[in-house]
C-alpha cells in the first residue's frame, strides 16, 4: 500500500504538490503565474458571457461542474501539473 510522503516529490496528488511548489518557489514568480491564470480565467469568462449571455453563465458553469466532475478534476490536474512545470523551470 502506498502512503503519501510529504518528503517524496513523486508521491501525493497534483494539487498537493502544486501548493508545495507555490509556497516554496520564488514568490515573485508565483505571483506572476497566478496573475496569468486569473487573466486567462477572466478572458474565458468574458468569451462565455459574449457567447451565452451573463444570465446563463452561472447555470452553465454549475451544470458542467455537476455533470462532468471527472473531466473537471482531470483538467484541474493537468493545470496543476503544467503550472508546476512552468514555475519550476523558471525558478532555477
Amino acid at each position: 500500500m502506498l502512503y503519501e510522503d510529504e518528503d517524496d516529490f513523486f508521491m501525493g496528488s497534483p494539487k498537493s504538490k502544486f501548493f508545495d511548489i507555490l509556497f516554496h518557489a520564488n514568490q515573485d514568480l508565483v505571483k506572476m503565474k497566478l496573475l496569468q491564470i486569473v487573466d486567462r480565467y477572466s478572458a474565458m469568462e468574458i468569451l462565455l458571457e459574449k457567447q451565452f449571455g451573463v444570465d446563463a453563465l452561472e447555470g452553465l458553469i454549475s451544470t458542467v461542474l455537476m455533470d462532468e466532475t471527472d473531466s473537471v478534476v482531470e483538467h484541474n490536474n493537468d493545470l496543476f501539473i503544467s503550472t508546476m512545470g512552468e514555475i519550476l523551470t523558471q525558478n532555477e
